[in-house]
């Protein structure tokens, strides 16, 4: 299938790394005329194979909902570099244990968080939401109605992943935990 005389795959590979944030195969079929009935995943699929068999330092991922060109795990501690040159977003180990509250209770009031972590989180909170990294997601029925927070597609793209299905487990944490003190 070619559109203009190029290839639908390589389209795909343009669309996706022009991209700054993940995008959905629906956007993606939007932006190709008369591809209403494309298998995007199948066309990824053989981009990655074309990498990989090329030794390209490079691949495309699922995550958060779309697709978006992520480098592999090798090369992080040079591709590091640009992302502190240029200030990347730095949790602090308060505003991680905040999160992965959130996470994996959400929907969450402050005063759950508060009583797991057992300390005032007004600043992480404030911290998590400025960074878009949790949202509002109603209020709850108890007294006083607290506020209720959950996760947001920041928050998957920022952790790789593609839906929250994808956290890792309490138990697989925990087994990871033992495995580093060994």
């Amino acid at each position: 299938m070619k559109s203009n005389g190029k290839t639908i795959d390589k389209i795909i590979e343009a669309i996706i790394f022009a991209s700054p944030e993940p995008i959905s195969g629906r956007r993606i079929r939007e932006c190709i005329e008369g591809s209403e009935d494309l298998d995007i995943d199948s066309k990824v699929s053989v981009l990655n194979d074309e990498y990989e068999k090329n030794g390209r330092s490079f691949r495309i991922i699922n995550v958060a909902g779309g697709y978006q060109m992520t480098t592999l795990p090798e090369y992080e501690q040079w591709v590091r570099r640009v992302f502190v040159a240029r200030g990347r977003l730095r949790l602090s180990p308060q505003a991680l244990e905040t999160l992965s509250i959130v996470a994996y209770r959400q929907p969450v009031s402050r005063p759950t968080m508060e009583s797991i972590r057992g300390i005032n989180c007004d600043g992480v909170i404030r911290t998590l939401l400025e960074r878009n990294l949790i949202t509002i997601t109603g209020r709850d029925d108890s007294p006083g109605r607290p506020i209720l927070y959950g996760t947001t597609n920041e928050f998957l793209r920022y952790f790789g992943l593609n839906n929250l299905k994808d956290l890792p487990e309490l138990k697989e944490i925990e087994e990871i935990i033992g495995a580093a003190e060994e």
